[in-house]
């Protein structure tokens, strides 16, 4: 507690919130939706807890209430939380921070914090995804792992000094910025990992895809077969043999230059990584051209292992769509630490699929995020060598160099009004596109070897 107040000078007391003494009875939004217990869907679900001010359990609690600390609470299992809001355009200013007890062990983890600014992470201000009434505001996702017990504490920023009212409130104590209004607790339960294709628990014929996970697939045809967990890795010639005999017409005009690309990495798909294509909405939204790539962390952090990766990413899927209220996974890729490379947002991953990971700047651009926090720790040196493989070959369908710069035309943000034409970076950081320390400062340093080691794959 004492290393919580230390760490919390200047920030106020009075706004903390506590979770409900009891859990979510089977009828509230909790609840698995009718959709996800179809046949054949995979399992997972989501726990939704309301917060309520601290003040309404004072009676309760012993000893003064300015101490904020929240009851532990037993719940269903889950292993990544996240907290959200009803309207999006509202910010979290303050703190959160959330700890859990593991499954099997009784114990419980530090504090740990939770990134509240998490907007600039969506689609772009006019996009239907971002006007369909659908959207919440929401902190970004953190994966606890396996867990069965959670305690939570919200705290309201002081407001900042400076103006002339302030100046003249003295000896008052500064007010806390309102919190936004109906902040709910997320646990998410990532569900049992997908049986490996061709596993006997698929049968001598193998089950039957979904309409959904057939759809998602299908995208992917022309890249590997219908229902694969992979799309497998293509030499360099391989890669430029395809890619010329895709523009033949260019061909007979006589542009027969070898093309600037990049050896296709291997991609473990969607259904590779378990994903429920029952969550997200059933079609499919493009963009005209690739002309950038807009690297992000998760900032979930860097606590899994490379075998729960797919965990991960059902996880953070859930929580884009069912709590935040995206219409998929945002962003078109996603790396682990140890390099993999996985098909995010569904569409096709030679495709330019419009995807929600940079606010004003999904249009015409793909977004990358390594799993994990960057902020103070180094991103392992195999997850930058997956973003220069992976922005190689999709860069290179496209024309694009991974050196070079490029315009965009903003959607709106708080860098730059809507409208106006930004000159970036081929390979850009999210932080470049709007205010943010996304992708984490030690992971955006790297993105000069990113971008040179690219354009190397390519042949430039």
């Amino acid at each position: 507690m004492r290393g919580f107040l230390a760490s919390s000078i200047g920030v106020t007391c009075a706004a903390a919130l506590a979770l409900p003494l009891t859990l979510p009875s089977s009828g509230a939004r909790a609840a698995t939706p009718a959709a996800e217990s179809a046949p054949g869907a995979l399992p997972g679900s989501t726990q939704s807890l309301r917060l309520t001010p601290l003040e309404s359990e004072r009676a309760l609690r012993a000893g003064p209430s300015r101490e904020q600390v929240l009851l532990r609470r037993e719940v269903r299992p889950f292993s990544l939380v996240g907290v959200v809001w009803d309207d999006p355009d509202a910010e979290l200013h303050g703190s959160v921070q959330v700890r859990s007890r593991a499954s099997g062990t009784g114990t419980w983890s530090a504090w740990q914090d939770l990134e509240t600014h998490n907007h600039e992470h969506a689609a772009d201000p006019d996009a239907a995804e971002r006007t369909s009434g659908k959207v919440r505001g929401s902190t970004a996702p953190l994966w606890v792992g396996d867990s069965d017990g959670v305690e939570i504490r919200v705290r309201a920023e002081a407001e900042k000094a400076g103006s002339e009212e302030s100046r003249h409130r003295a000896a008052a104590p500064p007010p806390e910025a309102p919190l936004p209004k109906g902040l709910r607790l997320e646990l998410v339960d990532p569900g049992a990992e997908p049986p490996p294709q061709g596993s006997p628990a698929d049968g001598p014929r193998g089950t039957p895809l979904s309409a959904e996970t057939a759809a998602a697939s299908a995208v992917n045809a022309d890249l590997a077969p219908l229902g694969a967990d992979v799309i497998p890795a293509l030499g360099k010639k391989e890669t430029e043999s395809d890619l010329i005999a895709a523009h033949g017409d260019a061909e007979e005009a006589g542009k027969k230059a070898r093309p600037y690309i990049g050896p296709r990495p291997r991609i473990i798909t969607r259904k590779g990584w378990g994903a429920n294509e029952a969550l997200r909405e059933s079609d499919f939204a493009y963009t005209k051209s690739v002309k950038a790539a807009f690297v992000h962390h998760t900032a979930s952090g860097n606590n899994y292992r490379c075998s729960q990766a797919g965990s991960v990413l059902r996880s953070i899927y859930r929580y884009h769509v069912k709590s935040s209220g995206w219409r998929d996974f945002g962003y078109n890729f996603a790396v682990d630490k140890c390099g993999n490379i996985y098909e995010g947002r569904a569409g096709g991953v030679a495709k330019p699929v419009l995807g929600a990971h940079t606010l004003g700047f999904n249009t015409n651009s793909m977004g990358v995020a390594v799993l994990g926090s960057f902020g103070g720790s180094n991103p392992p040196k195999a997850a930058v060598n997956a973003i220069a493989r992976l922005t190689a070959w999709k860069l290179g369908l496209y024309g694009a160099n991974p050196r070079g710069t490029t315009y965009l035309t903003s959607g709106g943000g708080n860098l730059y009004r809507k409208g106006t034409n930004v000159r970036l970076h081929v390979i850009s950081g999210h932080r470049d596109g709007f205010a943010t320390e996304c992708p984490g400062s030690r992971l955006y340093k790297q993105l000069g070897t990113a971008r040179s080691t690219s354009a190397r794959f390519q042949g430039r």
